[in-house]
Protein backbone atom coordinates (compact mmCIF):
# COMPACT_ATOMS: atom_id res chain seq x y z
CA UNK A 1 0.00 0.00 0.00
CA UNK A 2 2.81 2.56 0.82
CA UNK A 3 4.49 1.92 -2.29
CA UNK A 4 1.00 2.43 -4.10
CA UNK A 5 0.84 5.34 -2.45
CA UNK A 6 4.54 6.65 -3.59
CA UNK A 7 3.72 5.75 -6.60
CA UNK A 8 0.68 8.07 -7.33
CA UNK A 9 2.41 10.96 -5.20
CA UNK A 10 4.68 10.75 -8.02
CA UNK A 11 2.42 10.50 -10.77
CA UNK A 12 1.07 13.80 -9.24
CA UNK A 13 4.11 15.62 -9.34
CA UNK A 14 5.18 14.36 -12.57
CA UNK A 15 1.59 15.65 -13.96
CA UNK A 16 1.94 18.79 -11.92
CA UNK A 17 5.31 19.68 -13.11
CA UNK A 18 4.21 18.62 -16.33
CA UNK A 19 1.45 21.32 -16.60
CA UNK A 20 4.24 23.43 -15.59
CA UNK A 21 5.64 22.78 -18.70
CA UNK A 22 2.72 23.29 -20.87
CA UNK A 23 2.61 26.97 -19.86
CA UNK A 24 3.29 28.29 -23.14
CA UNK A 25 1.28 25.69 -25.22
CA UNK A 26 -2.07 26.03 -23.05
CA UNK A 27 -1.95 29.90 -23.53
CA UNK A 28 -2.15 29.47 -27.49
CA UNK A 29 -4.61 26.79 -27.26
CA UNK A 30 -6.56 28.82 -24.82
CA UNK A 31 -6.35 31.88 -27.47
CA UNK A 32 -7.37 29.45 -30.24
CA UNK A 33 -10.80 28.91 -28.16
CA UNK A 34 -11.84 32.35 -26.66
CA UNK A 35 -11.13 33.81 -29.84
CA UNK A 36 -13.30 31.02 -31.67
CA UNK A 37 -16.27 32.63 -29.77
CA UNK A 38 -15.31 36.10 -28.63
CA UNK A 39 -14.44 38.23 -31.58
CA UNK A 40 -12.71 41.99 -31.37
CA UNK A 41 -13.82 44.64 -33.73
CA UNK A 42 -11.62 45.69 -36.55
CA UNK A 43 -9.29 42.41 -35.51
CA UNK A 44 -8.92 39.57 -37.22
CA UNK A 45 -8.97 36.35 -35.08
CA UNK A 46 -5.68 35.54 -36.23
CA UNK A 47 -3.75 39.08 -35.57
CA UNK A 48 -5.67 38.47 -32.46
CA UNK A 49 -4.40 34.98 -31.50
CA UNK A 50 -0.88 36.54 -32.74
CA UNK A 51 -1.16 39.81 -30.22
CA UNK A 52 -1.72 37.10 -27.38
CA UNK A 53 1.06 34.80 -28.59
CA UNK A 54 3.33 37.70 -28.26
CA UNK A 55 2.23 39.00 -24.72
CA UNK A 56 2.61 35.72 -23.29
CA UNK A 57 6.57 35.32 -24.39
CA UNK A 58 6.76 38.77 -22.76
CA UNK A 59 5.59 37.47 -19.48
CA UNK A 60 7.45 34.41 -19.54
CA UNK A 61 10.67 36.49 -19.85
CA UNK A 62 9.68 39.58 -17.96
CA UNK A 63 8.70 36.64 -15.02
CA UNK A 64 11.32 35.17 -15.38
CA UNK A 65 9.70 31.75 -16.47
CA UNK A 66 12.16 31.70 -19.36
CA UNK A 67 15.79 33.05 -19.56
CA UNK A 68 16.97 35.15 -22.76
CA UNK A 69 19.13 32.15 -23.79
CA UNK A 70 15.72 30.46 -24.02
CA UNK A 71 14.12 32.98 -26.33
CA UNK A 72 16.85 32.58 -28.48
CA UNK A 73 16.03 29.13 -29.15
CA UNK A 74 12.18 29.37 -29.21
CA UNK A 75 12.85 32.02 -31.34
CA UNK A 76 14.89 29.80 -33.34
CA UNK A 77 11.84 27.53 -33.75
CA UNK A 78 10.04 30.18 -34.65
CA UNK A 79 11.66 30.54 -37.96
CA UNK A 80 12.13 27.52 -38.70
CA UNK A 81 8.40 26.27 -38.30
CA UNK A 82 7.22 29.61 -40.33
CA UNK A 83 9.44 28.29 -43.11
CA UNK A 84 8.07 25.57 -43.10
CA UNK A 85 4.53 26.39 -42.78
CA UNK A 86 5.07 28.69 -46.19
CA UNK A 87 6.34 25.92 -48.28
CA UNK A 88 3.49 23.60 -46.81
CA UNK A 89 0.82 25.97 -47.29
CA UNK A 90 1.68 27.09 -50.75
CA UNK A 91 1.60 23.69 -51.86
CA UNK A 92 -1.63 22.68 -50.30
CA UNK A 93 -0.97 20.50 -47.63
CA UNK A 94 -3.03 22.58 -45.15
CA UNK A 95 -4.60 26.18 -45.34
CA UNK A 96 -5.40 29.05 -42.78
CA UNK A 97 -8.63 29.95 -44.30
CA UNK A 98 -9.07 33.30 -42.11
CA UNK A 99 -8.50 36.89 -42.52
CA UNK A 100 -5.34 38.93 -40.99
CA UNK A 101 -3.26 41.61 -41.70
CA UNK A 102 -0.19 39.31 -39.94
CA UNK A 103 -0.58 36.96 -42.82
CA UNK A 104 2.52 36.03 -45.50
CA UNK A 105 2.20 33.65 -48.49
CA UNK A 106 -0.78 32.79 -47.00
CA UNK A 107 0.43 32.10 -43.70
CA UNK A 108 -0.40 34.23 -40.28
CA UNK A 109 2.49 34.72 -38.19
CA UNK A 110 1.21 33.34 -35.55
CA UNK A 111 1.37 30.14 -36.82
CA UNK A 112 5.20 30.35 -35.43
CA UNK A 113 4.37 30.15 -32.50
CA UNK A 114 2.87 26.67 -32.07
CA UNK A 115 6.27 25.34 -33.21
CA UNK A 116 8.02 27.87 -30.76
CA UNK A 117 5.64 26.52 -28.00
CA UNK A 118 7.25 23.05 -28.29
CA UNK A 119 10.86 24.88 -28.08
CA UNK A 120 9.67 26.09 -24.96
CA UNK A 121 8.14 22.74 -23.40
CA UNK A 122 11.61 21.92 -24.11
CA UNK A 123 13.47 24.51 -22.33
CA UNK A 124 11.46 24.15 -19.64
CA UNK A 125 10.91 20.59 -19.42
CA UNK A 126 14.72 20.54 -19.48
CA UNK A 127 14.90 22.64 -16.39
CA UNK A 128 12.01 21.65 -14.09
CA UNK A 129 12.99 17.57 -14.68
CA UNK A 130 16.85 17.92 -14.35
CA UNK A 131 16.79 15.60 -17.60
CA UNK A 132 20.13 14.08 -18.13
CA UNK A 133 21.38 11.70 -21.49
CA UNK A 134 22.82 8.49 -21.54
CA UNK A 135 25.02 7.60 -24.45
CA UNK A 136 23.84 10.61 -26.58
CA UNK A 137 25.50 9.40 -29.83
CA UNK A 138 28.02 11.61 -32.06
CA UNK A 139 27.21 14.57 -32.28
CA UNK A 140 27.93 14.69 -36.52
CA UNK A 141 25.37 11.91 -36.68
CA UNK A 142 22.74 13.56 -34.95
CA UNK A 143 23.22 17.21 -36.67
CA UNK A 144 23.33 15.14 -40.37
CA UNK A 145 19.96 13.12 -39.19
CA UNK A 146 18.70 16.44 -38.45
CA UNK A 147 19.20 18.08 -41.23
CA UNK A 148 17.79 15.27 -43.56
CA UNK A 149 14.88 15.24 -41.82
CA UNK A 150 14.13 18.82 -42.57
CA UNK A 151 14.99 18.45 -45.83
CA UNK A 152 13.04 15.33 -46.41
CA UNK A 153 9.87 17.43 -45.54
CA UNK A 154 10.44 20.18 -48.20
CA UNK A 155 11.90 17.28 -50.56
CA UNK A 156 9.05 14.41 -50.17
CA UNK A 157 7.11 16.74 -52.24
CA UNK A 158 9.26 15.88 -55.44
CA UNK A 159 11.02 12.70 -54.96
CA UNK A 160 10.16 9.41 -52.64
CA UNK A 161 9.22 10.06 -48.88
CA UNK A 162 12.32 9.02 -46.95
CA UNK A 163 10.81 9.06 -43.69
CA UNK A 164 10.89 5.53 -42.54
CA UNK A 165 14.42 5.16 -43.90
CA UNK A 166 15.05 8.08 -41.89
CA UNK A 167 13.17 6.29 -38.80
CA UNK A 168 15.72 3.47 -39.07
CA UNK A 169 18.65 5.50 -39.43
CA UNK A 170 17.30 7.21 -35.52
CA UNK A 171 17.15 3.55 -34.56
CA UNK A 172 20.41 2.91 -35.77
CA UNK A 173 21.82 6.02 -33.79
CA UNK A 174 19.40 6.58 -30.44
CA UNK A 175 18.72 2.83 -29.79
CA UNK A 176 21.39 2.62 -27.05
CA UNK A 177 20.21 6.18 -25.39
CA UNK A 178 18.79 6.86 -22.33
CA UNK A 179 16.86 9.65 -20.78
CA UNK A 180 16.98 10.17 -17.37
CA UNK A 181 14.26 12.70 -15.22
CA UNK A 182 14.13 13.89 -11.95
CA UNK A 183 10.44 13.88 -10.12
CA UNK A 184 10.82 15.26 -6.69
CA UNK A 185 13.57 13.04 -4.99
CA UNK A 186 12.99 10.33 -7.39
CA UNK A 187 15.24 9.51 -10.47
CA UNK A 188 13.29 8.14 -13.50
CA UNK A 189 14.60 6.58 -16.54
CA UNK A 190 13.04 5.69 -20.27
CA UNK A 191 14.49 4.84 -23.86
CA UNK A 192 14.85 8.28 -25.41
CA UNK A 193 13.19 7.26 -28.37
CA UNK A 194 10.03 6.48 -26.12
CA UNK A 195 10.04 9.66 -25.10
CA UNK A 196 10.17 11.13 -28.25
CA UNK A 197 7.53 9.24 -29.37
CA UNK A 198 5.22 10.20 -26.54
CA UNK A 199 5.83 13.39 -26.99
CA UNK A 200 5.07 13.05 -30.45
CA UNK A 201 1.73 11.28 -29.65
CA UNK A 202 0.94 14.44 -27.37
CA UNK A 203 1.18 16.77 -30.00
CA UNK A 204 -0.53 14.92 -32.34
CA UNK A 205 -3.79 15.33 -29.90
CA UNK A 206 -3.21 18.77 -29.43
CA UNK A 207 -2.82 19.26 -33.56
CA UNK A 208 -6.54 17.57 -33.43
CA UNK A 209 -7.33 20.36 -31.00
CA UNK A 210 -6.12 22.70 -33.13
CA UNK A 211 -7.79 21.72 -36.26
CA UNK A 212 -11.61 21.84 -33.91
CA UNK A 213 -10.89 25.26 -33.05
CA UNK A 214 -9.80 26.39 -36.74
CA UNK A 215 -6.40 27.60 -36.28
CA UNK A 216 -5.79 26.03 -39.79
CA UNK A 217 -7.66 23.09 -42.25
CA UNK A 218 -6.20 20.16 -43.66
CA UNK A 219 -7.68 19.06 -47.21
CA UNK A 220 -10.18 16.76 -45.86
CA UNK A 221 -11.37 18.98 -43.18
CA UNK A 222 -12.64 22.17 -45.13
CA UNK A 223 -16.08 20.98 -45.35
CA UNK A 224 -16.20 19.19 -41.80
CA UNK A 225 -14.07 18.46 -38.91
CA UNK A 226 -12.47 15.12 -38.96
CA UNK A 227 -9.51 13.15 -36.84
CA UNK A 228 -5.83 14.25 -38.20
CA UNK A 229 -4.65 11.10 -40.24
CA UNK A 230 -2.73 9.09 -37.35
CA UNK A 231 0.00 8.98 -39.93
CA UNK A 232 0.56 12.80 -38.87
CA UNK A 233 2.05 11.14 -35.11
CA UNK A 234 5.33 10.10 -37.96
CA UNK A 235 6.02 14.06 -38.53
CA UNK A 236 5.62 15.16 -35.38
CA UNK A 237 8.20 12.75 -34.29
CA UNK A 238 10.83 13.48 -36.51
CA UNK A 239 9.93 17.12 -35.79
CA UNK A 240 10.52 16.45 -32.24
CA UNK A 241 13.82 14.80 -32.48
CA UNK A 242 15.05 17.71 -34.36
CA UNK A 243 13.92 20.00 -31.64
CA UNK A 244 15.63 18.08 -29.16
CA UNK A 245 19.02 17.97 -31.03
CA UNK A 246 18.98 21.50 -31.74
CA UNK A 247 18.48 22.42 -28.22
CA UNK A 248 21.76 19.88 -27.39
CA UNK A 249 23.55 21.13 -30.01
CA UNK A 250 22.96 25.02 -28.88
CA UNK A 251 23.65 23.91 -24.59
CA UNK A 252 26.94 22.30 -26.47
CA UNK A 253 28.10 25.25 -28.46
CA UNK A 254 27.19 27.94 -25.21
CA UNK A 255 29.79 25.95 -23.04
CA UNK A 256 32.65 25.80 -25.49
CA UNK A 257 32.19 29.72 -25.77
CA UNK A 258 31.12 29.82 -21.91
CA UNK A 259 32.69 27.23 -20.37
CA UNK A 260 32.60 28.73 -16.77
CA UNK A 261 28.51 29.28 -16.95
CA UNK A 262 26.68 29.93 -14.07
CA UNK A 263 23.62 28.13 -12.04
CA UNK A 264 21.03 30.60 -12.38
CA UNK A 265 18.21 28.26 -13.79
CA UNK A 266 19.24 29.08 -17.72
CA UNK A 267 20.31 27.44 -20.43
CA UNK A 268 24.20 28.75 -19.07
CA UNK A 269 23.16 26.41 -15.70
CA UNK A 270 22.76 22.95 -17.25
CA UNK A 271 25.64 20.77 -17.70
CA UNK A 272 25.56 20.75 -21.90
CA UNK A 273 26.29 18.30 -24.61
CA UNK A 274 29.72 18.79 -24.64
CA UNK A 275 29.77 17.28 -20.88
CA UNK A 276 27.71 14.69 -23.02
CA UNK A 277 29.72 13.52 -25.00
CA UNK A 278 33.03 13.55 -23.08
CA UNK A 279 30.53 11.98 -20.56
CA UNK A 280 29.58 8.85 -22.92
CA UNK A 281 33.25 7.99 -23.03
CA UNK A 282 33.75 8.23 -18.92
CA UNK A 283 30.48 7.00 -17.45
CA UNK A 284 27.89 7.31 -20.00
CA UNK A 285 26.08 10.06 -19.15
CA UNK A 286 25.07 13.45 -20.20
CA UNK A 287 23.36 15.80 -18.19
CA UNK A 288 20.64 17.92 -19.69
Amino acid sequence: MDRLTRAFGILIRFGWTQALCCLFPVVIFSAMAITKVVHVPHVPRYDLILLICVAMQVAMVRCKLETWDELKVITMFHLIGLGLELFKVHIGSWSYPGDAWTKIGGVPLYSGFMYASVASYICQAWRRFDLRFERWPNSYATVAIAVLIYANFFANHYMADLRWWLMLGLLAIFWRSWVTFRVGGRILRMPLLVSFVLIAFFIWVAENISTYLGAWKYPNQEIRWSLVHWGKISSWFLLVIISIIIVVQLKDLKSRLQPHAGADGSMDSAAPESAATEGVNRSNTARG
